[in-house]
């Protein structure tokens, strides 16, 4: 992903819940484009934002049984409102149903006390590996720098781990 849509975890509470934030700044480059005269967060970055705090979710919960997990659908995914420069986006995700394929969840966004995205993901997880044993070195690529990321975000005091 080019973009790292969450910059802090601020509550997990595994196979529950996950509570990130974005502080969207006037110098991210996608704002240069959307649009100049009125710069906002792209709709499709709070959907990924709620598709990665989701992810992380999954990935904490089940200490990183799966290299992949990525997007399969957006239900009633709504928009009500900006989100601009100078604003922090508080996504909550929450765990409604889980397989061994796939997981529903309940996202929001928020800035301050304003909704401005809700809806409902599922997402897909699964390894490489599983249908190309060739590909088992890949997946632990994947996962080790995925926990890469996630001391990252410990050394930068974000809160990982069972706490709210």
């Amino acid at each position: 992903m080019r973009f790292w849509l969450l910059d802090t975890i601020e509550e997990f509470v595994a196979d529950e819940r996950l509570v990130g934030s974005k502080q969207v700044s006037y110098s991210e480059e996608y704002l240069q484009d959307h649009f100049p005269e009125f710069p906002v967060l792209p709709g499709v970055f709070m959907l990924e934002a709620a598709t990665q705090a989701s992810a992380w979710l999954l990935r904490l919960s089940e200490d990183y049984a799966h290299s992949v997990i990525e997007l399969k659908e957006a239900k009633n995914i709504k928009y009500a409102d900006f989100v601009r420069p100078g604003s922090r986006l508080t996504v909550t995700t929450e765990l409604m149903k889980k397989d061994d394929r796939e997981a529903t969840f309940k996202v929001s966004g928020m800035v301050g006390d304003s909704t401005s995205l809700s809806g409902r993901l599922v997402l897909e997880r699964f390894n490489l590996g599983d249908t190309d044993p060739s590909m088992a070195e890949v997946d632990a690529h994947v996962v080790r720098y995925m926990r890469s990321i996630e001391q990252v975000m410990r050394l930068n005091r974000v809160p990982v781990g069972n706490a709210t």
